[in-house]
């Protein structure tokens, strides 16, 4: 008797297995990927308050910072504002983002300039070209700068490497946002004029 029921009981719960594939999406993550209130603190202190992209949970999620951006031409308003969040998105993550999960993958040291001799007016160049960026760089690269005054007017990105090196439009989708490491950000070519 006792091993009828031991042997009912192993057989499982009555759910057939099947063999139809299913995608539940990738599992839970037990990393936050937010702070809480007293954590949220700017990185650099006092500025201009911004959003970053930071990696997290393998997807990119925006973080509250404050970037001081140096005073200059109006011309290059867009240049400055690039570079400024660039070294941002270089910092490490305060102590408060790295318990919440955050991380960057992008690298300090690049430079950003304006358009080169018959680039659109709205083209930033960079000194390490953007196809030698990891997967997750272009990203939070391409999804912070579209949400920021350095973007063109349709939120769009212009970006090339030095000097005459071909320029793309990249665009920040919310695909990219949810897996940057596998989708690229959509990116078309521009034609430089004369």
């Amino acid at each position: 008797m006792v091993t009828a029921l031991l042997a009912a009981a192993l057989a499982g719960c009555g759910i057939r297995s099947t063999e139809v594939p299913t995608d539940f999406g990738p599992a839970p993550s037990r990393v936050p990927c937010v702070m809480s209130g007293s954590g949220i603190a700017s990185q650099s202190g006092g500025g201009a308050p911004v959003q970053v992209f930071l990696v997290c949970a393998a997807q990119l999620v925006t973080v509250d910072r404050t970037v001081r951006v140096p005073g200059g031409k109006a011309a290059d308003d867009r240049v400055r504002i690039a570079q400024a969040l660039l070294d941002e998105l270089a910092a490490p993550p305060s102590e408060p983002e790295k318990d919440a999960g955050f991380a960057t993958d992008v690298r300090g040291g690049t430079r950003v300039f304006g358009p080169g001799e018959g680039d659109p007016e709205d083209a930033l160049r960079f000194s390490t070209p953007p196809e030698e960026l990891s997967a997750f760089a272009l990203a939070q690269i391409v999804c912070t700068l579209g949400g920021s005054a350095a973007a063109a007017e349709d939120r769009t990105v212009i970006m090339g490497g030095p000097a005459d090196a071909s320029l793309r439009r990249y665009t920040c989708t919310p695909e990219v946002r949810s897996r940057p490491g596998t989708v690229a950000p959509p990116a078309r070519t521009v034609k430089r004029g004369k």
